[in-house]
């Protein structure tokens, strides 16, 4: 599973396509948290050779010398000036830029997980490099990073220390943090989305992959407390063929009820609203307009492979088996868009 959620990775980041990750490919790791501590690794070295990202860090001290602004609150709450010292606040251009700091709290993190000792050892090695970075509350790490032409190369390691740190990490009360074997539901969700759509965007240009917004069709123009219809993948052709896909990732992808195991319920109501508003939009045009539940696949017996005609439109439910080679889980993905795009 470890080496298929690389390639899920590498679809959802694209940098991961970068020469220096394809050893990735061959190795073998004892869970998922080794994997991204591998990654972290060859992410950090890669940095090492571009220089670590520095910014300007506030920084506020007492000085014997002016330097920036004075701090008169400090400076006299403190009686500095008895010392001939006056608190002084100023900008350092400094490599504890915010990128760096949640790097380091995310590798501290790793350092006391189950990890491969030599991976362990490099990674100590390489926070040599970052002994005048600060670490961060692991709890109130702010995510919402803007990114420019600068440190774009960041991106990947933000992003697989924001899937670590929100998916991966259970604590003890030793201390001691417990890497689980995948991903929880919700984080895995988003990620089994984006690599959806990554894959139909990078495999099959020939269709328009997005996650695009459906409009409601109203009678009027009164849409107040109505919820966005937010896909999450949505394929279309130049002949007006669409197939709207909703992504699920569940820990069980059926229920029971009253002794009968049927879909969830949320789901199918989800697809059928998102087809029908769809084709609505569409009146006009030469168009057909498909939805499918694409749910990965689980250890249950029963794995949906089921289609419906409703008022009109095909409304499907299919598992996508992630435990078989990668080359295979690729066919899966293909055969739909085969079946649903005459030109594919």
């Amino acid at each position: 599973m470890s080496i298929n959620l690389f390639y899920m990775l590498t679809y959802a980041f694209k940098s991961l396509n970068a020469q220096s990750y394809k050893s990735i490919e061959t190795e073998n790791f004892i869970n998922t948290g080794d994997l991204f501590a591998q990654i972290l690794i060859i992410g950090i070295k890669h940095q090492l050779k571009q220089g670590l990202n520095k910014d300007y860090v506030s920084e506020n001290e007492e000085l014997s010398t002016l330097r920036g602004r004075i701090d008169i609150n400090s400076s006299l709450k403190d009686l500095t000036m008895l010392r001939n010292k006056l608190v002084c606040s100023y900008d350092e251009f400094s490599v504890n830029s915010y990128f760096n700091r949640i790097i380091k709290t995310c590798a501290l993190l790793l350092l006391k997980a189950d990890i491969d000792v030599h991976r362990r050892k490099e990674l100590r090695n390489l926070m040599i490099y970052f002994n005048e970075v600060t670490t961060l509350d692991v709890h109130n790490i702010n995510w919402k990073i803007a990114y420019n032409r600068n440190n774009q190369n960041y991106r990947l390691l933000i992003g697989i220390c924001y899937l670590f740190v929100k998916g991966l990490l259970q604590s003890k009360r030793t201390g001691d943090i417990k890497v689980m074997d995948f991903l929880d539901e919700q984080r895995t969700c988003r990620l089994y989305e984006k690599f959806i759509l990554e894959y139909y965007r990078k495999e099959h240009p020939e269709l328009k992959a997005n996650a695009s917004q459906i409009k409601w069709q109203l009678d009027d123009d009164n849409c107040e407390l109505l919820p966005i219809m937010q896909t999450d993948i949505t394929l279309s052709d130049t002949n007006g063929n669409v197939l709207i896909i909703d992504a699920k990732y569940y820990t069980r992808t059926t229920v029971t009820k009253f002794g009968k195991r049927t879909l969830h319920t949320g789901n199918i109501y989800q697809i059928f609203t998102y087809v029908k508003n769809k084709e609505t939009e569409l009146l006009g045009t030469e168009h057909k307009v498909s939805g499918m539940l694409l749910y990965a696949k689980t250890e249950e017996e029963i794995t949906p492979n089921v289609y419906y005609m409703m008022s009109g439109n095909k409304i499907s439910a299919k598992t996508l088996d992630l435990s078989v080679p990668f080359d295979e889980i690729k066919a899966q993905l293909d055969n739909i868009a085969k079946s649903y795009f005459e030109k594919i």
